[in-house]
């Protein structure tokens, strides 16, 4: 009945429109079918606003909250080291300090006051790590089913035009953003007529990006594709950092390279960072990794297989059996001029090649 109101009120208007010669534009608004019209709480209004809600797991390295992000710049003291966050990447400093140690336990201070962003874009300022940790609590845990669709992102801008039934406004909006759209949904009243101008675009989590031209399409579209990704809202940062990574990438850096040599290693729980001191490891393209200190050589064999972050490498080095393991590639970093290769088994077996070679 309300639809059938609003259509009503829809060729009403239009009528009024021809006979007073109004813009062509509003003329088109107009003629547009019931089923384009974007209604508060209908299923697609619902999809529209779970995608622009706002993704509080990017952080949580810092907060462990999956439904609020800190608000830049925050200053944070990770293992001793003060660090300024200022933008996203900024995150990965944190990282980088925690990884430079295989230990498991690390050591993150906040310095207060922050402000958090919570999953509607509104913000409350946070005094101290009690107020954070409660804040926190109200989250949904690690990898929980949540609201927020992190898979399919709106390309901007995007418009809209808004007809009043009550005082007969035509409007156009204009968005550049997932804040400023969430919160336009939101505010969507029942007498408003909201057609989007389509067309307009999405991006999949693979990057791919799909033309929209209608409503019909648009909820077909973020239906089919709302659980194509792993949404991420886990507490550990270091479980995706191979997203990009290839076995040929891989075989890029350890063949180009010359003379790797390990700067961790841990087998067991225990540490033998500086047995291998002074010995080069270089790997060949025909799977044979030799090695060499002082006046000896010794060979083995290396071999891979998997993809991003499940690639796995096989090590072999007969008289070097620390080394010897199906590790689990971790990360291939090669930020500070430095090319760090990270093997993992689990918390108490890791091992990392490094080189200057960049």
């Amino acid at each position: 009945m309300k639809t059938s109101f609003k259509f009503l009120c829809v060729l009403l208007f239009a009528s009024a429109v021809v006979l007073t010669s109004c813009r062509k534009e509003e003329t088109e608004f107009i003629e547009t079918p019931p089923e384009d019209t974007l209604e508060p709480n209908s299923t697609i209004a619902n999809l529209m606003l779970r995608t622009v809600t706002n993704d509080g797991s990017h952080d949580n390295i810092l907060d462990a909250a999956n439904c609020f992000n800190l608000k830049f710049p925050i200053t944070v003291t990770a293992n001793a080291t003060e660090v300024v966050i200022n933008n996203t990447s900024d995150y990965d400093k944190v990282e980088s300090i925690f990884d430079e140690e295989y230990d498991d336990v690390n050591d993150l201070e906040i310095t207060f006051p922050v402000t958090i962003i919570q999953s509607d874009y509104s913000e409350v300022v946070i005094n101290s790590n009690s107020e954070l940790t409660s804040f926190a609590a109200t989250c949904n845990g690690e990898n929980s089913i949540d609201d927020d669709i992190e898979c399919v992102d709106f390309i901007y801008p995007i418009s809209a035009s808004i007809f009043n039934t009550n005082n007969e406004i035509l409007s156009t909006e204009v968005f550049t953003g997932d804040k400023a759209l969430y919160n336009f949904i939101t505010a969507i009243l029942p007498e408003d007529i909201v057609s989007i101008d389509f067309p307009i675009f999405i991006e999949l989590s693979d990057t791919t990006q799909l033309q929209i031209n209608s409503m019909l399409e648009l909820k077909s579209s973020i239906e089919n594709h709302q659980n194509d990704c792993d949404e991420d809202d886990d507490f550990d940062f270091d479980d995706d950092d191979c997203n990009h990574c290839t076995q040929e990438l891989l075989a890029e850096y350890l063949t180009g390279c010359q003379d790797w040599y390990v700067d961790k290693l841990k087998r067991e729980s225990t540490d033998y960072n500086a047995i291998y001191e002074g010995y080069d490891f270089n790997f060949l393209s025909n799977g044979t990794v030799s090695v060499y200190w002082n006046s000896t050589t010794v060979y083995g064999t290396w071999s891979m297989t998997g993809t991003a972050n499940d690639i796995t490498v096989d090590i072999d080095i007969p008289a070097l059996t620390l080394c010897n393991n199906n590790w689990e590639l971790q990360e291939i970093n090669t930020t500070s001029g430095l090319t760090k290769v990270d093997l993992i088994l689990d918390l108490n077996d890791r091992l990392r090649y490094r080189n200057s070679c960049n």
